[in-house]
């Protein structure tokens, strides 16, 4: 039983609005759910994703109208990776965040990929990374009615980068817990990999004795969350993460697929999540996140979520 790779990256934004104008006419990722928090649904959740949503391609954000500058610092997920067809593709990328005044680094090879650096209007940390020789787990397919050409597009999340006090206490999660195995390093820093391996599985590890614990706020990482084939084998998965004495959610049913949560020592909070039943559950896969939508258990709740949310007009309602 392996992971089978990232699932999804889940960040905060202070602003809904704003953040669904980068990342879909800036970066041009399609917008497949327009949803609410389910623990606090007074606040926007919002999944930009590739042209069906499919696992491992979904960059979400949770709303947050008062939250704060982050402040870099260990004990997180510091950098978020976004996966290209390949390397010319960052010339295209490098050219147009330069057209939208994006602050950005140069094109620079890590781990033997091209990669580009850049933060989001809320210094949100990203990287574009290169799938040129990328030989492990499939990427997904770009909306083809994005602003930006379909072979350029974005295809999916690409290795996530933790910043930890003792990399010792979190290898040994990923290795004896998860299943990771240690692919090579770079720099300084671990690189571990699951299931078929490559730009979609890996996890990059660093160690920072010289950094305070980071303060998040708005363009920071909430947590990653790791693919699990079903149901069946999360329930297996609770099992081991019990056996070795951590503390869990228990299942948790997000509709759209199924989850459970845990901190590992360096508290960044980690996520298995089973790969469906999807976002076409409850729409048309043409018309994925237009209106708002809400699990059943939300549904009676309706007016009253819709009466606390600022409209948000996405996509055909433009």
């Amino acid at each position: 039983m392996k992971l089978k790779g990232i699932h999804h990256v889940s960040a905060i934004t202070a602003s809904a609005k704003n953040n669904y104008d980068f990342y879909t006419n800036v970066l041009g990722m399609r917008l497949v759910k327009k949803t609410v928090n389910q623990d606090d649904p007074s606040m926007y959740h919002l999944f930009y994703a590739d042209r069906e949503g499919s696992p491992g391609t979904d960059l979400t954000f949770f709303e947050i109208p008062r939250a704060g500058h982050t402040y870099p610092g260990t004990n997180s997920i510091s950098t978020t990776s976004l996966r290209v067809k390949e390397n010319q593709a960052l010339k295209y990328w490098k050219e147009r965040l330069e057209k939208f005044q994006v602050a950005h680094d140069p094109i620079t090879e890590r781990y033997g990929r091209k990669t580009l650096s850049f933060r989001d209007h809320e210094d949100q940390r990203l990287m574009i990374v290169s799938d040129e020789h990328n030989e492990g787990v499939e990427s997904g397919v770009p909306w083809e009615k994005a602003p930006v050409p379909q072979e350029r597009g974005i295809t999916g999340l690409g290795p996530i980068h933790l910043t930890v006090p003792d990399a010792e206490k979190t290898k040994k999660v990923l290795v004896d817990i998860l299943g990771f195995r240690q692919s090579g390093n770079y720099d300084g820093i671990v690189v571990f990999e699951t299931g078929q391996g490559g730009t979609g599985a890996e996890v990059h590890l660093e160690e920072r004795s010289d950094l305070s614990r980071e303060r998040p706020g708005r363009g920071s990482v909430h947590h990653v969350a790791f693919r699990v084939e079903n149901e069946e084998e999360l329930k297996q998965w609770q099992s081991i993460i019990q056996e070795h004495g951590f503390p869990n959610s228990g299942l948790v049913d997000r509709y759209y697929f199924k989850s459970l949560y845990f901190r590992e020592p360096n508290h960044i909070l980690f996520e298995l999540a089973t790969d469906g039943p999807g976002f076409a559950t409850d729409e048309d896969i043409d018309h994925l996140g237009e209106g708002l939508a809400l699990p059943p258990f939300l549904e009676e709740k309706r007016d009253e979520i819709e009466t606390s949310l600022a409209p948000l007009k996405t996509q055909s309602q433009e």
